[in-house]
């Protein structure tokens, strides 16, 4: 009897173990299908940063390096008292001036567009007019009219709010790019930085000689006199390459325009030539009107402003955000690490 026993044990104890494989199999199959799924596209979330911190720990850092060990420590105990003290006067003061700042690096396209307009959906919702102010950092050597048309809209929404809008250019905005900067009220560039080309360009291959020299007919069906008045394949008449010359012409006068409105005291046609010039050479002609770098601009604004960098970011999976966690705790890890190796030199 007790032979039967046991193998009855045996058995219940083979199931149990294999009903735990399984169980441990199904969760972990869960976990890849939920981590698939949450791969998909998500939508876009706005993060702040405050980079008034990020000065405060470069320098806590660099004083952890060079400063003794007893002078390191009053050091920080007498930071902790400012830091109370000054927590104490922001409450019984009116809100510090703000300094909200927005990236953009364009391309062709302009395809950075939709997140600023976010991010500036963002800042609107909480900037208080006339005191609130707008740092763009912005890059780009100039696309498409209908996207830098709609990037300068989005930054002259802020002008509308009365928030006040800096542009700072540290390398070139050219073409579509100066047509953003010159929407904001104020532009701060770097010496050696490229801005201006107030002009329009189009370049359209034909192949239509080729076509005809292999005996290859192209038909191309419109209705209305002007629809396709230059194309690839199509021959080009002086007629449709007069009206498509005409409405560059035109695109340039509202390229003229717009700058001419935001930038009142520029000679508007001494500079939409399409042209480009530094920085430096740019200051004599109005197109900027300060010399200095955007790390220079932040860095002294820090002193009377409160810093914020607002970014639009998609939604993590849950994977990346595992990720993230890890490496959050394995870089405060390193830092408390270089600070306690500092603090012991």
């Amino acid at each position: 009897m007790p032979f039967w026993l046991d193998i009855a044990a045996f058995a219940l104890k083979s199931l149990i173990v294999a009903v735990a494989i399984v169980a441990a199999i199904g969760g972990l199959a869960f976990l890849i299908v939920r981590l698939t799924r949450s791969a998909a596209p998500k939508e876009r979330e706005i993060r702040l940063r405050s980079l008034n911190e990020r000065y405060d720990d470069m320098r806590d850092a660099m004083n952890a390096a060079l400063l003794e060990k007893k002078a390191w420590k009053a050091l920080v105990k007498a930071r902790k008292k400012e830091a109370k003290a000054a927590a104490k006067a922001r409450r019984s003061e009116p809100t510090p001036k703000r300094v909200f700042v927005l990236g953009f690096k364009g391309d062709m396209r302009a395809t950075a567009v939709r997140e600023l307009g976010q991010e500036i959906d963002a800042v609107l919702t909480v900037a208080q007019a006339e005191t609130d102010e707008v740092l763009l950092r912005l890059e780009s050597s100039g696309g498409t009219v209908t996207g830098y048309g709609l990037g300068a809209a989005e930054l002259l929404r802020l002008r509308a709010h009365n928030i006040r809008v800096t542009a700072s250019v540290d390398q070139v905005a050219a073409s579509g790019g100066y047509m953003m900067a010159s929407a904001a009220d104020r532009i701060v560039a770097a010496p050696f930085a490229v801005v201006g080309s107030i002009g329009v360009v189009a370049a359209i291959p034909n192949v239509h000689r080729l076509l005809k020299k292999n005996e290859i007919d192209f038909e191309e069906m419109t209705a209305g006199e002007f629809k396709r008045s230059v194309s690839v394949f199509g021959e080009i008449t002086p007629q449709g390459r007069e009206h498509f010359a005409g409405k560059l012409e035109d695109t340039h006068g509202a390229f003229k325009a717009h700058v001419a409105r935001c930038r009142p005291n520029i000679d508007i046609a001494k500079v939409a030539n399409g042209d480009v010039w530094l920085a430096s050479e740019a200051l004599g002609l109005g197109l900027v009107d300060e010399i200095a770098t955007g790390d220079e601009w932040l860095f002294r604004a820090r002193e009377g402003s409160r810093l914020y960098e607002v970014t639009s970011e998609a939604k993590r999976t849950l994977l990346q955000q595992i990720l993230k966690g890890l490496g959050v705790a394995a870089r405060r890890a390193a830092d408390f690490a270089a600070a306690r190796l500092g603090a012991a030199r």
